[in-house]
């Protein structure tokens, strides 16, 4: 089998047009091609005046050392089977836990259960179903549960923000995470295009249907279980702690991978507390924009805005300032909404999110800040998540202390005064919303970022020149401010059996990375013994 990259193809594609495309372009009859699939699909719609697919695809071929031989590497070369071997292993004195069952967490616990090594789980939230009821009783009635929310929960944060699969990591292990989650009911299309995403609504029956095969190969998932404290022996862990309904549990256990998210801020504490060391690390803050999805698909698609074949326009991009500090998009919803985030009560928190369809009336981004470990004094490890909270809670009062979220017009913003009323686009963020001054909000140079990089985005894309544009703020849970320290093994510096995984831990940025790192530390559990 070969692979041929990078075919122009028109946006009326089709099966037909792809195998006379494919066998034009390593000049064979399409009859000699025996079997054709597509393994990458985009957009390119860098000339207004030619939006068209770039795909690359797999082909079966006769005399295929021979088309190998005549084309370059980098256009037609052949394709290596790699496969993610998962060995069965012999019982262990002690079944591993996995905390946290977000992404990190459920494949660290699928790749445990898949080895024979009968996981336990235990995630604060509930399951899926009831934490969607709670998310819904927020989002409407502005009623906040700090036990089960958009950030904790079954699947993790990730559930309620699109599913989006982009990464800029590359590691084998993203192909088997991408076919599992397509064997456990994600769209099939994830495996090729450029930009998947799964969509909350469909994703969380793939977080339920992971949990089912987790559980029938010997597994245990324990909702509502919040992690209170690690058991230890020389250095050594020994077992876990755990309160469910007001009642304490002991697990015997060398093994317990930590993947407990980056909102998990109790769990911090508790590691600063008893000597585990942590540190600082990077992490982001700023606000979430709201365009009309429709002037977004105009700006990025021009005259072939409308064309059925194109999904709604996406967008990334990246502004570097003289101040030292960059401006950048991030999590881009095309065709979403704005929700609300807390899992501390007197907190606004926000992010974005889009069902499969993503075809809501707005789109929204977050428009984030680097915020760096000097920028904040001390040497605090917390100190980052004592700024995070000091803004929710600010946000929660300048939005009416009533859970709604302040907001600002981007002229407005620009022009340092506070928002009175709405403009052409209606916020999505409920329960509700209210007009204010968010520059208040922040940290100077995080506001005066966002003023100096408005403008200069509007000229990479027009629509960020409108100025009934609304800012809801804030955005603050992009990432970590913490990394608990690890060594080669993947183990804490300061506790053996002890992995520090994910994104709340400091080493992911996103539902695949954090993924990949969730089957990094099976594989050092199961390696370690």
């Amino acid at each position: 089998m070969i692979r041929i990259n990078d075919i122009y193809m028109p946006l009326d594609l089709n099966d037909e047009a792809l195998i006379k495309k494919a066998a034009k372009e390593i000049a064979v009859k399409p009859s000699e091609i025996s079997e054709l699939r597509l393994v990458k699909k985009s957009v390119d719609a860098r000339k207004k005046s030619d939006v068209h697919f770039t795909v690359s695809v797999e082909l079966n071929v006769k005399n295929e050392a021979a088309i190998l031989k005549k084309n370059p590497p980098n256009k037609v070369c052949a394709v290596k089977n790699e496969t993610y071997p998962i060995p069965r292993i012999q019982s262990r004195a002690h079944r591993p836990v996995t905390v946290g069952f977000g992404p990190a967490g459920m494949f660290a616990a699928l790749r445990l259960a898949q080895n024979g090594l009968r996981p336990i789980v235990l995630e604060r939230g509930s399951d899926v179903d009831t934490r969607t009821k709670a998310v819904a009783k927020f989002r409407e009635h502005g009623i906040l549960s700090e036990r089960t929310n958009v950030q904790f929960g079954e699947g993790g944060a990730g559930t309620f923000s699109d599913g989006k699969l982009t990464t800029g990591i590359r590691d084998p292990r993203i192909k088997h995470i991408f076919t599992e989650l397509v064997r456990l009911g994600a769209p099939e299309d994830i495996l090729y295009t450029a930009k998947p995403h799964i969509g909350t609504d469909i994703l969380r029956n793939v977080v339920k249907n992971l949990r089912e095969e987790i559980i029938s190969l010997g597994g245990e998932v324990i909702f509502e279980a919040r992690l209170t404290k690690l058991i230890q022996k020389n250095g050594k862990l020994t077992g876990a702690v755990y309160e469910k309904d007001g009642k304490e549990y002991e697990i015997l256990t060398d093994s317990l991978i930590l993947a407990a998210g980056h909102s998990a801020r109790d769990v911090f504490s508790y590691l600063q507390t008893n000597d585990i060391s942590l540190e600082r690390k990077i992490f982001a803050m700023g606000v979430r924009v709201e365009h009309l999805q429709a002037d977004v698909n105009k700006s990025l698609y021009g005259d072939f805005c409308g064309h059925p074949s194109l999904p709604p326009a996406e967008y990334k991009y990246a502004v570097h300032l003289k101040n030292g500090k960059s401006l950048y998009s991030f999590c881009m919803c095309p065709g979403g909404s704005v929700i609300a985030s807390a899992s501390e009560t007197n907190t606004v928190v926000t992010n974005g999110m889009s069902f499969h369809a993503r075809n809501s009336t707005n789109a929204n981004a977050a428009l984030l800040v680097n915020v760096e470990p000097g920028d904040i004094t001390g040497n605090d490890p917390l100190a980052g998540i004592a700024l995070q909270q000091g803004i929710e809670r600010a946000a929660f009062i300048l939005g009416g202390s009533d859970y709604s979220a302040p907001i600002t017009l981007v002229g407005d913003f620009l022009e340092k005064r506070s928002s009175v009323n709405i403009g052409r686009i209606t916020p999505s963020y409920t329960p509700g919303v209210k007009p204010a001054d968010i520059s208040s909000l922040f940290p100077e140079y995080i506001t005066e970022t966002l003023r100096t990089g408005l403008p200069l985005l509007a000229n990479k894309a027009g629509f960020f020149a409108e100025r009934e544009a609304v800012l809801t703020a804030p955005e603050t849970r992009s990432s970590s401010p913490v990394r608990i320290i690890r060594g080669s093994d993947l183990c804490s510096v300061s506790l053996k059996g002890l992995y520090p995984c994910g994104e709340g831990a400091g080493y992911a940025g996103g539902i695949v990375s954090a993924a990949v790192d969730g089957l990094k530390c099976a594989e050092a559990v199961t390696e370690n013994g």
